[in-house]
C-alpha cells in the first residue's frame, strides 16, 4: 500500500506541472464526457460525473468548458466520439501496469501504449494478465498539519471509511467507491483540509525497484501519463522517497 501512496503523491506534484502545459484540462474534459454519457448530465445523481466536475473545479476548468463537456457527453451538442479501454501489461522487473485511456482512435491508442511499453523495458501484455492484482478504492488524502491519527480516524470510521494509514507527509484514507463522497463530506464538515480525493487502483502487493530499474519504470510510468489518449497509469512498483524526490 505504501507504494501506491508514495506514486499517488508524486502524481498530484506532476499534476499541477501537467496543468501549467494545459493536459489536465484535456484529461478532464474527456473524464466528464464519459461520465455524462454512462450516467447522464445531473451530477446529483452521477457520482463519477460530480468527481469529474471537482476535479475540473480544482484544476481552475472554466464553467463553460466543463458544461460543453457535459453536453458533449449526454449528445446535447457533437464532437468527436470517445471510449474507455484499459490496457494491462508489465514493466521493469515483472511491475504490473495498468494504463485506462479514453481514445477516438483504438489503433492509434494501443500503438502508442506499446511502443512505450516495449522502448523502456517492458510489454504490453493480454487483457486480464494483471487487473486481477488491483482493487478499485476510493482514497482520500489529508495532510498531517498538526493533527494526530485518532482525530482523523475518528471521523473518517464514523463516516463509513474503511481503514486509515499514516504515511510521511498524510493520512490516506480508504473507502469503498460509493462512499467516497460521504466520507469526504464529512472530512470537511470537521475542519480537514483534503488534498486529493479519488477513485483509484489499489494493488495486492508491491515489487520493490532500485537503481536504474526504479528509474526506468519512473519513465515509462511518466511517458504513458503524457499521453493525450490516457486518464490514468496505476502499477504495483515500489520505490524509495529519494527516487521519487528526483523525479518531482
Amino acid at each position: 500500500m505504501s507504494g501506491h501512496s508514495k506514486w499517488h503523491n508524486i502524481r498530484l506534484k506532476k499534476g499541477k506541472m501537467d496543468a501549467e502545459r494545459g493536459k489536465v484540462f484535456t484529461k478532464v474534459s474527456r473524464e466528464i464526457i464519459l461520465a455524462a454519457r454512462s450516467g447522464g448530465g445531473n451530477p446529483d445523481a452521477n457520482l463519477r460525473l460530480r468527481m469529474a466536475i471537482q476535479k475540473a473545479r480544482e484544476n481552475s476548468m472554466p464553467q463553460d468548458r466543463i458544461k460543453s463537456a457535459i453536453q458533449r457527453g449526454t449528445g446535447e451538442i457533437e464532437g468527436a466520439v470517445f471510449e474507455e479501454v484499459t490496457y494491462e501489461g508489465y514493466g521493469p522487473s515483472g511491475v504490473a501496469v495498468l494504463v485506462e485511456c479514453a481514445t477516438d482512435n483504438r489503433n492509434r491508442t494501443v500503438a502508442e501504449v506499446r511502443s512505450l511499453f516495449s522502448k523502456n523495458g517492458g510489454n504490453l501484455g493480454e487483457s486480464g494478465c494483471v487487473n486481477w492484482l488491483f482493487t478499485s478504492r476510493g482514497m482520500i488524502s489529508v495532510p498531517k498539519n498538526g493533527r494526530t491519527e485518532d482525530d482523523v480516524m475518528e471521523v473518517a470510521l464514523d463516516a463509513g471509511a474503511d481503514d486509515v494509514r499514516t504515511e510521511e507527509e498524510t493520512y490516506d484514507i480508504y473507502t469503498e467507491p460509493e462512499d467516497l463522497t460521504t466520507v469526504k463530506d464529512a472530512l470537511e464538515h470537521a475542519g480537514l483540509e483534503i488534498t486529493s480525493a479519488e477513485v483509484t487502483m489499489i494493488p495486492s502487493t508491491t515489487v520493490k525497484l532500485e537503481g536504474k530499474i526504479a528509474q526506468q519504470m519512473l519513465r515509462l510510468i511518466d511517458l504513458l501519463d503524457n499521453l493525450d489518449d490516457v486518464q490514468n497509469v496505476h502499477a504495483n512498483f515500489d520505490v524509495d522517497e529519494s527516487v521519487l524526490a528526483a523525479l518531482s
